[in-house]
Order: C-alpha cells, then structure tokens, then sequence
C-alpha cells in the first residue's frame, strides 16, 4: 500500500481533511497541522509549488494499526516479530520515476516556527549501504542551507559509524509508508536492516534508483556528504522546547526524483505523528528486555512523557521483586528513559487517570521507589546537566504491595449490569 493508497483509505473513512485553499510552508502550513491534533491533513494548493502536502498519517496508534492493517493491541506484537524476523524484500528497478531539478526551493518544506535555523525535512529517512553492514535505514532532519545543500542532524549511532567506514553518498527518501515510517525508527543491531523489518510489518517494495537500494517512496533526493560543516537548528523537538545549535555535517542534493504526481510527507516537530513515529518504537525493545526478567504483558511510551523520557509497563506480578526487575530492564530496554511506571495487570496503560489511580493507592516512595542518580540521560531532557547530560533516573513501582490482598486494592465493577437505554428519556 503506497502513500497515497493509504490517504486513499483515510478519506474512504472520512478520516483525512482537506484544506482547499493555499496555505504558505512559511508557518501557515504547520500552525493548521498543529491545529488538527492527530487528524491526517491535505493541503491540496501550497503557495509557490505544484505538489501537495501531506502531514499526522501516522499520528495516533489507531493510524499506525491502519497503515500495518492490523488491530491496535497488536502493534506492538507485530513489532517484536518483525524486530526478531526481518524479512528481505524482493529489489526490483525503480520505474516511473521523473528526475527533477536538484532545486530545494522546488519543494514545499515548511519552516515551522520563527525561532527555526530555517526550512526543515523532519521526515525524511536516509537510506545508505555498506559492503560489510548491509543496507541501514535512520531519520535524520534536515535544515535547508542553499539551493541544494542540507545540513542534517546526526547522533554517533549507525549513520555515524557508516559515515567513519568512508560512506559519503545516499538516497533520502520522503513520503514513506506506514511500515517503511515504522520500520526505520526501530534501534535495532546494526546487521539488521529496517527495511527488512518494515517489510516483515506489511509487505513492502524495494526498488534500485541512481544506485541506491530503497521503498518506493513519493521523493528521492539522492545526495553527497560535502565533507563541511555548517550550523544546524534551532528545532523544535519532541520535548516541545527548541533543540540548541551544532555544528553538524552538511550534503549536496544531486539528484531529486519523484514519482508520478508526488505527495511531500510534513511531519510536524514536536507534534503527535512526531511523538508516534519516535516513542511507538522504543516499546518493542523495552517488551523484549522486561520479559526477559518478569512475565511482561504491556508497554507504552506516554504522550505526557513527551513520548521518549516516560514509559510505562503492565506485568503479571509472581514475586515481590518483579516490579523492582521489571524497572531495571526498562532502562535497559530505552536508555534515554527518565522515569518508568511499573503496574498490575488491571491498569489500564493508555489512560493517565489509572496511572495516577494505582500511584495515589499501590506505591510508598520509602519502599517502591527506585533512583538511580548521575546517569547518562537523553540529550532532549532540557533539565539534564547541559554538559554531561547526566540525569537521575526514578522507577516507580506501583503494583499492590506484596501479601497485600487483592481486594483492598482493586476497584469494584458496577454491582449489576445495566443498559442506560432503558433508564434515559430519548427524543
């Protein structure tokens, strides 16, 4: 299911709205998306281009349960099979493609805020190979820094590595599927492809264009590392505050192609497809690590948490120790997590209230907290130490005290099953 197969789908639900009238990338285009929450949104005219945007197609788990065509309890299974059993697509030559000019200013990439370093690709998906690592799919943002240059924010992860073993060229793909979306926001080994992963999410096509392995995806700008550095940001991350200014490294757009009456993907920073797209993926890894200790029946990373530093994790508790267990392999299983919620397999993990509920009546900070102070924290935390990032981590323990009964502890279903039907005047 391609990108627009899969808008096709929203609007056969009425779940995709429209905005008719031109909106300018310059702010407009961001402030509607942002005003929509998590409805998908396209702009049918965009001042000054002949393309169409897009924005929040994966911005809640019932979109991303849409895109994989599977029920949302499932995601996160599927995940776990996928990250355990990548499946290889089949590679075929890219046809259809039309070779543009090599014209940033061509395409609609907004400028979000004002306090932006300038015009942002947030979703755009690097594509690179190695002869000995294989095929390596990641996200990188990217700020427009000429006519054809970008400069693109890298963490020393597997980009990084590729780039120390000589890689200088790859393909930067926008307007993904849902898999493809999912698959390469997996921190996975650095042997596995995440294409093969969002393969093994729903049967995904691979194609070679200008020498590059990749899904067919809406826009292909095939690029070059410069060798320079220039200035990147300020950006507004998933924290919801600005990311501070780097020196980071800088590409040449050589080539851009796209398919046959392309639709650009906008993904707005720190907006809920943003937090999807980064939080969702992190559950599978922390699932695996918790089950590796206590019988794990759950996880979420929380919006509130600004879908990165807060997670929460639902187990079937057998000893007094496994809340304590289960908290220890959570950090284990996201390093960047500052505070972890460990409850009982009666809360309800999507609904902050239950998580409040089961802390307001299961925990004793002198008894169920767990601090872990002077640890390397994630470098979105604007509260961790500015140089050493170094945080202190808290796991909360919020299942029923061990020997507690269960009863005192629990809340009562209604006494009687009643159907309000009969109860309520109708008109």
């Amino acid at each position: 299911m391609t990108l627009k197969a899969y808008l096709g789908r929203l609007e056969d639900r009425s779940m995709l709205a429209r905005v008719v009238r031109p909106v300018d990338v310059r702010y407009e285009l961001a402030a509607v998306a942002a005003r929509l929450g998590e409805r998908p949104v396209l702009f049918s005219e965009v001042t000054g281009q002949d393309m169409p945007v897009v924005s929040n197609v994966c911005a809640s788990r019932e979109l991303v349960g849409l895109g994989l065509e599977t029920d949302v309890d499932e995601i996160v299974p599927r995940m776990i099979g996928a990250i355990d059993h990548p499946r290889e697509p089949e590679v075929r030559e890219a046809e259809g493609y039309e070779e543009r000019p090599a014209d940033l200013g061509r395409l609609p990439i907004p400028t979000h805020y004002p306090e932006d370093g300038g015009p942002y690709i947030a979703s755009g998906i690097i594509f690179c190979e190695d002869r000995e690592l294989g095929l390596n799919a990641s996200y990188h943002r990217a700020m427009v820094f000429g006519r054809d240059r970008l400069v693109l924010r890298i963490l020393p992860r597997h980009l990084h590595e590729y780039m120390q073993r000589g890689l200088t060229g790859f393909a930067f793909c926008i307007g993904n599927t849902i898999p493809v979306l999912l698959g390469a926001a997996m921190s996975v080994e650095l042997e596995k492809s995440e294409l093969a992963i969002a393969n093994a999410l729903h049967e995904t096509r691979a194609v070679r264009l200008a020498g590059h392995v990749i899904p067919e995806s809406e826009l292909v700008l095939v690029c070059e590392f410069t060798g320079e550095t220039a200035d990147e940001g300020p950006f507004l991350d998933l924290t919801e505050t600005f990311d501070i200014v780097r020196r980071q490294p800088v590409a040449r757009v050589e080539q851009v192609f796209a398919r046959p009456g392309p639709v650009y993907h906008a993904l707005l920073p720190g907006g809920p497809e943003h937090k999807v797209l980064m939080g969702m993926p992190r559950e599978p890894t922390i699932f695996r690590e918790v089950s590796r200790v206590v019988d794990c029946l759950d996880v979420r990373i929380t919006p509130g948490g600004c879908s990165w530093l807060h997670g929460a994790v639902k187990i079937r508790k057998q000893r007094g120790d496994d809340g304590r267990k289960a908290i220890e392999a959570a950090f284990a299983g996201h390093r960047s997590m500052k505070h972890v919620f460990v409850v009982d397999e009666d809360i309800d993990l999507d609904d902050p209230r239950a998580l409040e509920w089961a802390m307001a009546t299961r925990f004793q900070g002198d008894r169920d907290l767990v601090v872990r102070p002077g640890e390397k924290g994630s470098s979105l935390d604007p509260s961790a130490d500015a140089e050493t990032r170094e945080t202190t981590k808290l796991g909360f323990d919020l299942t029923i005290p061990t020997g507690g009964a269960s009863e005192k502890f629990s809340r009562p279903d209604p006494p009687v099953d009643v159907d309000l039907a009969d109860y309520l005047e109708t008109d």
